[in-house]
């Protein structure tokens, strides 16, 4: 599943990152906001917000659709080695 950056301001590298920095570290909107401008990238933090409601559902959905290699090799390597 492709996910679609159409009508988007920023170039789609710029939203991922934003996003996956407040998904993955305990961060608020506005500390994003702060790491993004010392890059110099000028992003409100409403507007990363407005990301991460739009696009992490779909990253979700996209990271837990593989085919499931990555369980079955943890599960294959945990077996192999204990």
């Amino acid at each position: 599943m492709a996910i679609s950056f159409k009508g988007a301001h920023f170039p789609h590298d710029i939203i991922l990152m934003g996003v996956r920095w407040y998904v993955a570290y305990p961060l608020s909107t506005r500390h994003v906001e702060e790491l993004m401008l010392e890059r110099g990238v000028h992003v409100d933090h409403s507007t990363i917000n407005r990301w991460v409601v739009k696009y992490s559902p779909l990253l979700e959905e996209a990271f837990h659709a593989g085919n499931g290699r990555c369980g079955s090799a943890a599960r294959f390597l945990r077996h192999e080695g204990g």
